[in-house]
């Protein structure tokens, strides 16, 4: 739909006692019955602008942060498509995961159990209790997430509406939908064929809670409570201590590290060293990035218990011992380097304990053999945890997925570099972090997860004779057989008994991360490889809004998907939103919530909370202050009632009419906000834009409608009051237009006063012809004439008498030219002012007004 093919005109009469309650129902009824921001596909790329819509988290809560960061997309979707450009808006359900597995969990008081057969008439218990929970099926399971998302997407949708969004609600997608996962498979498999993602065993981050791996863009440092032990290993010329945050790792050491340059331990390296408790020996190495200052300057290297241990293993080519299983719990069998004598004994002590059981044992341990120096001293020490989890992560070995990402790859990496700066940046010092994210990767990119609801790797195995996958030739799915469930569907070749059977197939038992079909959205939006037509009008897109917290997750792998798939950007311009704090000044999230927004938007309506949406300037964190509604709401009401009294006198927008010069002066003033906000809004400053709007729109109010009424009333004659009352429409047209990218809900309400079809379906305010009908009249009329009877008010405020006392004698001094621009305005001033005398006596310094009652 254009600017020129609008609807039929919804016109109603100008209410006696016009009220912003309720316009949210009336108008977004009326935008859905008549398509408004329906996408028109017949546009050409050129004509469309194309977003891509953050998919929210269906497994969160909304909250005022949330309402913000959608508040600053829709903005700029409704300013361009007042710009004559076909907005392709759709909107995304981000529905897979591990946050809508707990949801499921414990709403319905369910354990997914993948052994136990699917039972179609399975129903959830009446009661449930999470604490109890029911094991079901995966298939069961499955279900369950489908349903319980379905049903909070609603809720979100309409959240959505109420505020205003202009989306197009015929474009939408779910992060598991059937054109989600066929994306998802077949981008991994182009992947694969390419090269660019491997399967690899190796050590990696994993939550002991959720039971799955985690991926480096997922982790959250905090501060974690504990002690540091001094623990002396037996060394060729006396013990040698190292001082750890976890001794229960003793089992897994498998060298001492120190730096090169350390003189203290020099004479050890390539000597050998033993155990306390275990006695097993293990070798002393150099490498650069032990820290000498750290401790006693020499550590253990355990496989594994940090990041560092990983590096260290790498290079130096050292042996795996690893003790933590998947579990989180120390291994139950002992293992074979430990399996004899005082070690066996000793590792019977820790075997099945959790990482902080057996950290007691083992302190116990040490306490009995003496290798304990001293008492262990409380310290707080940083730890990596998954970002939704709430223990500490282990670093265990397992197979996975990986796609490159330029971790390993410094010409990858270089190129991924290259990508930002080919990216518009909204503000552009969000590049720097995500230059800071790209430079610091030291793994490729973990996309499996060992979960359940989640899009399914396209992926068996053979086993062989004794049962065994073969991962080093995996069977892959066929392209034209995407989406495909593998734990279901058969592979070519092979039969249902043959499933999990020695000799037969297994399918793989991992799903995909969800920022790995989160990375794809611009694809899976535009319908790549599914509507060709509809994907070369809307790719690439041409805006990526989103908050400033997941530019290393969801911009950083959506730029890796895109550079893969289609050897460029995703879209041109990153806008960057920043985050809304709660009043105890904590970062609100859909996982940790915030205020709730129904509230605030039941309480001051729709528009005030989007006026202060527009307030947070792009890239910039904002604290929430309730309070700040209460002045949007207050615009908007002022909005309908200056309307209400400008439409008073009629609505002719007659250029010919507009002669005197107060009037052209507005018009002069309302060009010059007009190509500011415009210049604003395509830089994506909304917050300076809607201030260069509203500043205009208050001196209209207060001064502008001031000094016409009595000339619109007829005061000065037919010619003058025409002019005034050209003038009131004209600049309300431009000014509800100004506003309606900000006030979608007051301005189309007033617009249906008095025009046909859809504000936001009307042209943006233009600035040559506003210049046209001020007619090179200097704007600075208006405010020099404002000053004037601001002066003739604070008197009479001052002297506690009405605003309608007649005035003796008003002299005003200051510049000629100052007073030659109030002259061409005495009339409506005279009038306003109930001035019976009105003098200019020229001087210098500004102007100054004295009043004499």
């Amino acid at each position: 739909m254009d600017q020129q093919t609008q609807p039929a005109p919804v016109r109603t009469a100008v209410p006696d006692k016009p009220t912003v309650d309720g316009l949210e129902a009336r108008w977004t009824q009326v935008w859905e019955e008549q398509g408004t921001y329906r996408f028109d596909r017949s546009k050409t790329r050129e004509q469309v602008f194309s977003i891509d819509t953050p998919p929210p988290t269906v497994s969160g809560a909304l909250h005022v942060g949330s309402v913000f960061s959608y508040t600053h997309t829709d903005l700029i979707a409704r300013y361009q498509r007042m710009r004559g450009r076909e907005v392709f808006y759709p909107m995304g359900w981000d529905d897979n995961g591990l946050p809508t597995e707990r949801k499921v969990q414990y709403t319905y008081g369910v354990a997914c159990d993948p052994s136990i057969p699917y039972d179609p008439d399975f129903a959830p218990p009446v009661k449930p209790d999470p604490k109890r929970p029911v094991p079901i099926s995966r298939r069961n399971f499955i279900a369950l997430c489908e349903a319980w998302t379905e049903e909070t997407e609603q809720v979100f949708e309409a959240l959505w509406r109420r505020l205003g969004l202009s989306v197009d609600w015929t474009q939408t997608y779910t992060t598991i939908g059937q054109e989600s996962i066929t994306a998802s498979q077949r981008a991994f498999l182009r992947n694969l064929a390419r090269g660019e993602a491997y399967q690899a065993e190796a050590p990696g981050l994993w939550d002991v809670t959720f039971q799955t791996a985690v991926a480096q863009a997922e982790l959250e440092a905090r501060d974690y409570p504990g002690h540091f032990y001094r623990i002396a290993f037996a060394g060729p010329a006396g013990p040698v201590h190292i001082e750890t945050t976890r001794p229960e790792l003793l089992p897994a050491c498998v060298a001492l590290v120190a730096n090169p340059d350390d003189e203290r331990y020099r004479t050890l390296f390539g000597t050998t060293v033993r155990a306390p408790v275990f006695g097993v020996e293990v070798p002393v190495v150099a490498h650069p990035l032990a820290d000498p200052d750290k401790g006693s300057g020499i550590a253990m290297i355990c496989t594994f218990g940090d990041l560092t241990d990983v590096v260290w293993w790498r290079e130096l080519q050292l042996p795996t011992r690893s003790v933590i299983g998947r579990d989180g719990r120390l291994l139950r069998e002992t293992p074979a380097w430990l399996a004899h004598g005082q070690a066996a004994t000793a590792y019977g002590e820790l075997a099945g304990k959790t990482a902080f059981s057996a950290r007691e044992a083992m302190t116990g341990l040490l306490r009995a053999s003496g290798d304990l120096d001293g008492e262990p001293v409380p310290t707080e020490r940083v730890a990596n945890f998954y970002e939704k989890g709430d223990k500490p992560l282990e670093i265990v070995t397992t197979r996975q997925w990986y796609i490159r990402n330029g971790g390993r790859d410094d010409d990858l990496r270089e190129a991924f570099l290259e990508r930002g700066r080919e990216l518009e940046w909204v503000p552009s010092h969000m590049r720097q972090r995500y230059e800071n994210w790209v430079r610091g990767l030291n793994s490729d990119w973990l996309i499996s997860r060992q979960r359940f609801f989640g899009v399914p790797f396209p992926v068996w195995y053979r086993l062989d004779e004794e049962g065994q996958p073969d991962h080093d030739h995996p069977i892959l799915a066929a392209e034209a057989d995407l989406p495909i469930d593998p734990s279901s569907a058969v592979p070519t070749g092979y039969t249902e008994d043959q499933r999990d059977a020695p000799g037969g197939f297994t399918a793989d038992p991992d799903v995909m991360d969800t920022w790995a079909t989160s990375s794809l959205s611009p694809l899976i939006a535009t319908s790549w490889e599914r509507d060709p037509d509809l994907f070369a009008r809307t790719f690439p897109m041409d805006l990526r809004p989103q908050g400033h917290d997941i530019i290393r997750t969801w911009l950083f792998s959506t730029i890796v998907r895109a550079h893969f798939e289609t050897h460029g950007l995703p879209w041109g311009t990153a806008a960057i939103s920043g985050m809304v704090a709660n009043p105890d000044r904590k970062k609100m999230s859909k996982s940790k919530g915030g205020v709730d927004p129904v509230g605030l938007l039941e309480k001051y309506g729709s528009d005030a909370v989007r006026w202060r949406a527009a307030g947070a300037r792009p890239g910039v964190d904002s604290p929430f202050d309730e309070a700040q509604m209460k002045i949007g709401r207050r615009l908007a009401i002022k909005i309908l009632n200056a309307s209400k009294f400008a439409l008073s006198f009629g609505a002719v927008e007659d250029p010919d009419a507009i002669t005197d010069p107060l009037d052209r002066a507005l018009l002069a003033a309302l060009a010059g906000v007009a190509r500011d906000a415009t210049e604003q809004l395509e830089a994506y400053n909304y917050t300076a834009a809607l201030e260069t709007t509203e500043t205009f729109f208050w001196t209209f109010c207060d001064d502008y409608l001031e000094l016409v009424k009595d000339r619109a009333y007829g005061g000065r004659g037919e010619a003058a009051a025409a002019s005034a009352k050209a003038t009131l429409a004209t600049a309300l047209s431009a000014q509800l237009r100004l506003f309606a990218p900000f006030l979608p809900f007051v301005t189309e309400e007033v617009w249906s006063w008095w025009q046909a079809g859809s504000v936001h379906r009307s042209a943006w305010p233009e600035v040559e012809p506003l210049e046209g009908l001020a007619r090179h009249v200097d704007a600075t009329i208006l405010r020099d004439t404002a000053t004037v009877l601001a002066g003739v008010r604070k008197a009479k405020s001052e002297a506690k008498t009405s605003m309608r006392t007649e005035v003796a004698l008003v002299t005003v001094s200051g510049p000629q030219s100052a007073l030659d621009r109030v002259a061409l305005a005495q009339e409506d001033l005279k009038a306003t002012g109930h001035i019976a005398d009105l003098r200019f006596v020229p001087g210098d310094g500004p102007l100054n007004v004295d009043v004499r009652l």
